[in-house]
């Protein structure tokens, strides 16, 4: 699956940006698929949890905005101008396409 300058192989469980190599772990690729799936299109933090964990997991919420830190953290590390996930204060996050 291609979005721009992203490139995720789920049965690879691989993940680039602009050609390099970005390691995520699980949960990371799983939001970052959810996120990335719909471009522009918003995600609640329950909709993102519902992406990554098994249902019978119980994880707050505040949980996912660790994980949105973390991949935008190794996103910026192979590219310091990273910006294609937008937090909406009090809805969710959003993938915009590069």
């Amino acid at each position: 699956m291609a979005r721009g300058q992203l490139v995720l192989d789920p049965a690879r469980h691989q993940c680039k940006w602009k050609g390099d190599v970005v390691t995520l772990t699980v949960t990371e690729f799983l939001i970052l698929k959810s996120l990335a799936l719909r471009p522009g299109h918003v995600k609640s933090r329950d909709q993102l949890l519902d992406a990554a964990y098994d249902e019978n997991i119980y994880v707050d919420d505040r949980t996912i905005d660790s994980h949105i830190k973390r991949i935008r953290k190794k996103f910026r590390s192979v590219d310091g101008a990273f910006s294609q996930i937008e937090t909406l204060y009090g809805v969710g996050y959003r993938y915009k396409e590069a």
